[in-house]
C-alpha cells in the first residue's frame, strides 16, 4: 500500500469511528430525522460545490431512477437505522453491527446471482449470525423497549446498505462515483426530508450544533466517500472495504473513552466472532472467498 492510500485508509477509520461520537450530538440538537436528512443535503451540496471546482460535471438525470434507489437504501435507511440506533444501544454496539453489512451483502448478492457462496463464505455468515445473537442477546445494559428498537434499526440500516450496494453494483457499475454519491446523498436527503414534519427539530440547534452537523456531512460524508472510492480504484474493494474493522476498534475505544460505555464479556466476543466471519466472508484471511461486488 502506497503511503497517500495508507493515509487515506487511516482517515476513513478514524474518521468514521469518531462520526458514531458526532451522530449522538448531532441527533440530539437535530433530531434522528434531521441528522439524515440535513446531513445528506450538506453532503451532496458539498460534492456538487467540490465538483464545480475541480471541473466535474454531474449527469444525475440519465441515472433518476437508479440514483432514487440507491438514496433512499444506501444514504437514507443505512443513515436512518444509524442516527436512530446508537442513541439507543450506544456506539460501541452499533458500530459492531455496522460491521455486519458484508454479511448480508454476500446473502443479496447470492440471491440475486451477483456472488457465489464458496464453504468459507458460508462459514463466515453462519459466524456473522452467532455473532449478531451473542452481541444482541448478551448486552451489558438494560434490555428495554428502547434497546430492542434500536437493535432493529441497526440491523435494517445494514440490510439497507447491502441492499443498496448490490443494486449500485447491478445498476450503476461503470458510472462517475462522483454523480453515485453526490445523487445518492441527494436523492436520500431529499426523500427524508418530508418526515420533519413527523419528526421535527426538538428545538433551536446552537452554533456547536451547526458545526458538527456540517462535519457529519461535509467530511465524515462527502469527503470520506471521495477518498473511499479512490481506494477502491487503487487497492482493490476488498482491501478498501475492511476499513470497517477498524472503524469499529475505533468506535468501540472512542465509546469507552469518552462516553464511558461498557460491552459484556459474551458482547465482545461476539463482536470479535463477527469480524472473523466477515473476514472469512471478504476473503481476507488465507483461502478463496467471495468479494463484494466492486
Amino acid at each position: 500500500m502506497q503511503p497517500r492510500d495508507l493515509a487515506a485508509y487511516l482517515f476513513l477509520a478514524i474518521a468514521w469511528g469518531f462520526s458514531f461520537l458526532v451522530i449522538l450530538k448531532v441527533v440530539h440538537a437535530f433530531g434522528w430525522v434531521g441528522a439524515v436528512s440535513l446531513r445528506a443535503l450538506i453532503a451532496a451540496g458539498t460534492l456538487a460545490a467540490l465538483a464545480a471546482l475541480l471541473g466535474r460535471t454531474l449527469r444525475l438525470r440519465p441515472l433518476l431512477r437508479p440514483l432514487l434507489v440507491v438514496g433512499a437504501t444506501t444514504v437514507a435507511g443505512q443513515l436512518i437505522g444509524l442516527s436512530y440506533a446508537t442513541p439507543r444501544i450506544g456506539t460501541a454496539m452499533a458500530a459492531i453491527i455496522v460491521a455486519t453489512i458484508p454479511l448480508f451483502s454476500m446473502i443479496i448478492g447470492r440471491l440475486w446471482g451477483l456472488e457465489k457462496i464458496s464453504l468459507q463464505g458460508l462459514a463466515g455468515l453462519l459466524l456473522g449470525l452467532l455473532g449478531i445473537i451473542l452481541l444482541v442477546g448478551f448486552p451489558a445494559q438494560e434490555v428495554n423497549e428502547d434497546f430492542v428498537h434500536g437493535c432493529i434499526a441497526s440491523l435494517g440500516g445494514c440490510l439497507c446498505a447491502a441492499f443498496g450496494s448490490n443494486y449500485a453494483s447491478l445498476h450503476l457499475r461503470g458510472q462517475d462515483p462522483w454523480t453515485v454519491t453526490g445523487g445518492a446523498f441527494l436523492a436520500g436527503g431529499l426523500l427524508t426530508l418530508p418526515l420533519l414534519v413527523l419528526v421535527p427539530v426538538p428545538g433551536v440547534p446552537q452554533a456547536a450544533d451547526w458545526l458538527y452537523l456540517g462535519i457529519s456531512g461535509a467530511v465524515m460524508s462527502a469527503t470520506t466517500y471521495v477518498l473511499y472510492f479512490g481506494l477502491v480504484a487503487r487497492i482493490g474493494a476488498t482491501r478498501t472495504i475492511s476499513v470497517e474493522f477498524v472503524v469499529t476498534l475505533v468506535a468501540v475505544l472512542v465509546g469507552a473513552l469518552f462516553l464511558g460505555e461498557a460491552l459484556s464479556w459474551l458482547q465482545a466476543f461476539g463482536g470479535l466472532v463477527i469480524m472473523f466471519g466477515c473476514m472469512l466472508v471478504l476473503g481476507l484471511l488465507p483461502g478463496k472467498g467471495p468479494r463484494l461486488p466492486s
